[in-house]
């Protein structure tokens, strides 16, 4: 089979025959076959077994037709090597069983050790390496999003603590990011060397911040991340998360390819408060899935036109599937978005010729 480099070349802003496309948390609870794994098996017991997290990995390619996959793990699981004691429970996420509320805390925390705590899954990304037809994304949580988890022990909707440590404690603060920032470059790094295509930084709480809170307090240490990644060669997106369309005009400096919007920023604002320097990537909410077909195509279409108004787009939601999400309902719109995008395409292309 051929390779397919869509993707690549859109994060590129190179041209391509029709409009690439892949979903975050696209290999989950939507699909019956992954829900039968997880009645055996955990999040983390899937991740610890190469062979099984690759397949996971490749369902959502077989199944939806998709243009990349992204590696099948959590934001979390770095950080059991640099000292964090975690488990993922059901229904609520990352709980957190000796979380940061000190200096001496932070200063406890040991130098993440990738080949030593987890070759599981780089062994996964080198399976993939060799499996894959379409270009393999990991991922990183960002040192913000990881933090939050960390100083309130469990998800969060106001992040109190967070935020306490922030104003309070700005010393431990950075020192944390310090840390969490060296534990990311160092983990995607490893993740490249093993055969990833292209990676993703996932920040979804930092919407959380107003722009000031988040240029003090957040974005030198994104800055300094994708800084010290720039002499790779695979593209590299930031993903501010949810409600980050505010933080957007500050990014200006971030050595990253493409930037994530979510789906309260139009893709033709995103590109306009980013400055049109970056490949944009997004932005379907994903309970626009939760309608009939002909309103999601509806969606699509809008978000696609835009998409096309400027070379460098990639079709995604602006968060992760919910599992509530139809299967079938996603395989039809990731067809929709090749035909309907490469029809356009193909009429762009006549008028400029």
């Amino acid at each position: 089979m051929t390779y397919n480099d869509r993707f690549i070349r859109a994060c590129r802003k190179e041209s391509v025959d029709q409009l690439p496309v892949w979903y975050m948390r696209q290999a989950g609870r939507y699909d019956p076959d992954y829900r039968k794994i997880k009645e055996n098996y955990s999040l983390l017991e899937i991740c610890r077994q190469p062979e099984l997290a690759a397949e996971v990995t490749l369902m959502p390619v077989k199944k939806l037709g998709v243009d990349a996959a992204i590696l099948y793990s959590d934001i979390m699981n770095p950080v059991a090597s640099i000292g964090i004691d975690f488990d993922i429970v059901q229904n609520i996420g990352p709980v957190i069983h000796n979380p940061i509320r000190s200096k001496a805390d932070v200063e406890r925390l040991k130098p993440i050790d990738v080949e030593g705590d987890l070759s599981h899954v780089i062994e996964t990304i080198r399976i993939l390496d060799r499996e894959l037809t379409v270009p393999l994304i990991t991922f990183a949580g960002a040192p913000f999003t990881i933090a939050s988890y960390l100083i309130e022990g469990r998800p969060s909707k106001n992040y109190i603590r967070t935020k306490e440590m922030m104003y309070s404690e700005p010393e431990v603060w950075h020192l944390l990011m310090e840390k969490l920032g060296d534990m990311v470059i160092t983990y995607l790094r490893a993740h490249m060397a093993a055969g990833g295509k292209a990676f993703q930084l996932f920040d979804s709480w930092v919407g959380a911040l107003s722009p000031y809170d988040f240029q003090k307090f957040v974005l030198p240490t994104i800055e300094r991340i994708f800084d010290s990644l720039s002499d790779l060669s695979q593209p590299k997106i930031y993903f501010p998360g949810v409600s980050s369309g505010e933080l957007l005009p500050v990014l200006g400096n971030v050595k990253a390819d493409v930037i994530g919007l979510d789906w309260r920023v139009s893709i033709a604002e995103g590109r306009r408060r980013l400055g049109g320097k970056y490949a944009v990537q997004g932005n379907l909410d994903p309970l626009v899935l939760t309608a009939p077909q002909s309103v999601i195509e509806e969606y699509a279409a809008a978000i696609i036109d835009q998409g096309l108004e400027q070379p460098g787009f990639v079709f995604n939601l602006g968060h992760g599937l919910f599992p509530e999400a139809s299967l079938d309902k996603l395989r039809e719109l990731t067809g929709f978005i090749h035909q309907y995008s490469q029809q356009k395409i193909t009429a762009l292309s006549g008028q400029r010729s």
